[in-house]
């Protein structure tokens, strides 16, 4: 009972703490929005549970969370193996994204990448080169990290616990779904 007190008492704190970040939550909800409007796509990435949040995320954007809409063009790059595996192989894992990217990224189009450490070099060089064909890029990290100062938007996670961390980054990844709702239904 305490340590599942304890954990909730501390998700709630730093819950509160991501008041502070909701400016940059409707910055980066207003980005995905526009480019949905303009045709563009929504790329995610991550490892690990930044990874399954990519997936739900873009599940949310493509399917619907909670109203039925038109869908949307979302793309977790963290789905298809044999790509993964291949170009870990042939290549490097740190450029399991970038590459992706250099393929089906477009200006206009947004990359969401996701690392509760901030410093995950795939994600670093998946913003790299979204980057450099500009796309718009929007952060989901801790409180530390490269990757807050590498993104459009930062949207930072005032904790190093990686479990609250990653609770708060679907939190956010709700969020931007809603208002991507309200602005499609």
């Amino acid at each position: 009972m305490e340590k599942a007190l304890g954990a909730i008492e501390e998700s709630i704190a730093i819950k509160e703490k991501l008041k502070s970040e909701a400016r940059y939550i409707e910055k980066a909800s207003e980005i995905v929005v526009d480019a949905f409007k303009s045709g563009n796509k929504v790329l995610l990435c991550g490892n690990g549970g930044s990874a399954a949040d990519a997936q739900h995320i873009a599940g949310e954007l493509v399917h619907k969370l909670a109203k039925r809409r038109k869908s949307l063009p979302a793309i977790a790059l963290t789905t298809n193996t044999s790509l993964l595996t291949a170009i870990s192989n042939d290549d490097s894992y740190n450029e399991v994204f970038s590459r992706q990217i250099e393929g089906i990224g477009r200006c206009g189009d947004v990359l969401v990448a996701i690392s509760t450490s901030g410093n995950s070099p795939n994600v670093i060089s998946a913003v790299a080169r979204a980057k450099s064909l500009g796309m718009k890029t929007i952060g989901l990290c801790g409180s530390s990290g490269k990757l807050k100062d590498m993104v459009d938007v930062a949207i930072r996670v005032s904790s190093t616990n990686t479990q609250r961390i990653q609770e708060c980054h679907i939190l956010i990844g709700h969020i931007i779904s809603e208002v991507v709702e309200d602005a499609f239904s």
